[in-house]
Order: C-alpha cells, then sequence, then structure tokens
C-alpha cells in the first residue's frame, strides 16, 4: 500500500527574515511515517521545516516550507497514494504582502494583512476516488468533538484524528499524544495517553491502513 503523509508546520514568509509559523514540531507526523514504513507501507512523506531526522526506509521525502509548497507535493502525490495522513500543521494564513526588504523598526504600529491559504485537506477531499482512504487531524482547545466531526464532515475525510492543545501531555511540541479517532461512519475510539510511536501505530490500525489489523478492532 502506499502510504502519503504530511507533518510538522509550515511557514509564511513576510521578508527575508521573518515568518509566522506555529509549535508544530512533526513529532507525530514523523512518528506516523515511521510506523508506516515498520508496517510494509511505501511511505512518501511531506514535511514542513522541523528539527528530526528523516525516518529510514521512506519510498520518498519532500522537503518543503510554505502552505502553497505543500499544496503542491501532496496534490502531485497524492493521485497515487491509497491512504492519505494529513497530519501537517498548514498555516491558515499568510502575509498579503511580501517585502524583499527587511522591515525595520519604526515607533509606529505596524499592521500586517494577511490572506487565507489553500485548505489543503478540502481539496484533497475533493480529489478523493472511491478506492481511496483520506484521514486528518483536528487539534483544538474547545469543542474538540463538534469541530472535529464537523471537518470530518465538511472536508470528505474518511477519518479524523482529534486532541487536545491546552490538556498536559499532548500538543504539538510534546513526546507524548492521545487522541479520540471520529470515522465517517460514526465509529468512535479512544486512544489513551502514550508515546506519539505507540499512538501513531494505533492510528494505522484502528482506520485499517494496516488491513490486517482490521478484524481486531475493539470500538
Amino acid at each position: 500500500m502506499k502510504v502519503l503523509i504530511t507533518a510538522g508546520p509550515t511557514r509564511e514568509a513576510l521578508d527575508p527574515m521573518r515568518f509566522i509559523s506555529n509549535r508544530s514540531s512533526g513529532k507525530m507526523g514523523y512518528a506516523l511515517a515511521e510506523a508506516a514504513v515498520k508496517a510494509g507501507h511505501e511511505t512518501v512523506l511531506v514535511s514542513g521545516p522541523c528539527a528530526l531526522t528523516q525516518p529510514e526506509g521512506l519510498a520518498k521525502f519532500i522537503s518543503v516550507v510554505s502552505a502553497a509548497d505543500m499544496a503542491e507535493a501532496v496534490k502531485a502525490e497524492f493521485p497515487a497514494a491509497d491512504t492519505a495522513i494529513m497530519c501537517a500543521a498548514v498555516a491558515d494564513y499568510r502575509p498579503k504582502k511580501f517585502s524583499a526588504s527587511k522591515i525595520k523598526k519604526s515607533d509606529d504600529t505596524l499592521v500586517i494583512e494577511l490572506e487565507r491559504t489553500e485548505d489543503i485537506l478540502a481539496s484533497l477531499g475533493k480529489m478523493k476516488r472511491a478506492d481511496q482512504k483520506l484521514i486528518g487531524f483536528a487539534a483544538e482547545t474547545d469543542d474538540m468533538e463538534k469541530n472535529a466531526i464537523g471537518k470530518l464532515q465538511r472536508k470528505n475525510l474518511d477519518w479524523i484524528a482529534a486532541n487536545r492543545l491546552d490538556l498536559p501531555g499532548q500538543g504539538a511540541e510534546s513526546n507524548t499524544n492521545t487522541v479520540i479517532l471520529f470515522s465517517v461512519k460514526g465509529e468512535q475510539v479512544t486512544i489513551p495517553l502514550a508515546s506519539k510511536r505507540e499512538v501513531a501505530e494505533e492510528i494505522l490500525k484502528i482506520t485499517g491502513v494496516n488491513e490486517s489489523c482490521k478484524g481486531n478492532l475493539s470500538i
């Protein structure tokens, strides 16, 4: 099976020195890539800027910087994928104007106008064939279940993994995680707090990416 995975943050440039980004470390996405390789899948990892070592055994590693870069890479790889797991924390907004020169400080207030980036997950949902599986992530601080299920339905996903950003042991920079998986069929499965590698392995089993594990689900 060919599995496409995204990981890490994106950086949206303001000037040659500064950018807008987020706290994503890439640890969850890289753990998913490692688990997919371990399970024998042909794994493609598209990664934003991360201070992590590229997992061994990947079929392809694509390094990107901006949301536009990630959208281009993912849409090129998706048609050949059997499953796509979109774990990257892609910036929702970018500066509307890029300054070719470094913006100098002054006594005035600086106002930065932002514009929307492409919703990559929604784009893949529109591209998805009946024989493909699309899995997303929802990192939330409020109304996690409502927001995750809404995202699942709006973006034509098969599964979504939801987690809280504001609880101990969870969130972008943590080495551990706990997620609740929701499926388009109404299934709901909680993966208790564990290392991100263990959580990644459970995600692949529960969502059926590792087909040999489908008969062992406890939902």
